[in-house]
C-alpha cells in the first residue's frame, strides 16, 4: 500500500557525498495523514496488477476485501497463475492473524521480509516512478489526484516491473552485505 498526497512537498537534504546510506542520512516516511489518497497496488513480471483505492480505516478485515477483489484478478491478468510469490511489507494489518490465514489458502508462495525493509520491496520503486509522473500533472484536489493515478497506472511498462522483479537477487544479496541495514535500493 501506498499513499499519495497532492501537496507538492519537496524534502531536501544536505549531507557529504558517499554518505546516503548512513544511518543518519537515512529519514523516516509517514504514511499518512491529510491530502492524501492511500492506494494498494500489485505488479509482476509482465507489468502491473490492478490498483485499489482506500477510503477508509484499514484494518486486517478490509485488507483481506482488497486481496480477495484484486489478487487474484491480477495474477491472471499477469499470467503468473499460481506461481508468483506474494511479497507485502509488515505492517500489524498485513501480519494479523486473520490475514496470515487468508494468505495460507489463497497465495501460492510468500516471501516473508524483516520489518521496515522497503530496501527488499521492488514495488516501492515503483510508487516512486508513478509519484514523478503524477508531479508532472496539475493536481489541485484528491479526484485529480485519483484520475491521474488511474491513467498513469496503466502506463507502468513491462520493461520496468521486469527489470524490478529481475532486481530481487541482489537486493536480497545487499541487505545481507549490508548485515540487514539500508542498502541503495
Amino acid at each position: 500500500m501506498y499513499s499519495f498526497s497532492f501537496l507538492n512537498i519537496k524534502k531536501f537534504v544536505w549531507r557529504k557525498p558517499n554518505t546516503e546510506l548512513q544511518q543518519r542520512n537515512i529519514h523516516t516516511t509517514v504514511k499518512h495523514g491529510g491530502g492524501n489518497v492511500m492506494l494498494w497496488g500489485c505488479m509482476g513480471y509482465n507489468g502491473v496488477g490492478n490498483i485499489a483505492f482506500i477510503k477508509e480505516s484499514m484494518k486486517a478485515e478490509k485488507y483481506i476485501d482488497i486481496l480477495r477483489n484484486n489478487l487474484s484478478e491480477s495474477a491472471k491478468k499477469l499470467c503468473l497463475n499460481r506461481t508468483y510469490y506474494f511479497q507485502q511489507d509488515n505492517v500489524p494489518k498485513h501480519t494479523a492473524k486473520k490475514t496470515k490465514e487468508w494468505l495460507l489458502y489463497n497465495v501460492p508462495k510468500q516471501l516473508i521480509t524483516p520489518p521496515q525493509s522497503p530496501d527488499i520491496n521492488p514495488i516501492e520503486n515503483l510508487w516512486h516512478l508513478l509519484n514523478i509522473e503524477i508531479r508532472k500533472r496539475k493536481i489541485s484536489n484528491k479526484t485529480d489526484l485519483q484520475r491521474i493515478i488511474l491513467q498513469e497506472w496503466p502506463k507502468i511498462s513491462k520493461e520496468i516491473t521486469k527489470k524490478l522483479v529481475e532486481s530481487m537477487p541482489k537486493r536480497l544479496q545487499a541487505i545481507i552485505d549490508a548485515k540487514g541495514m539500508h542498502t541503495k535500493y
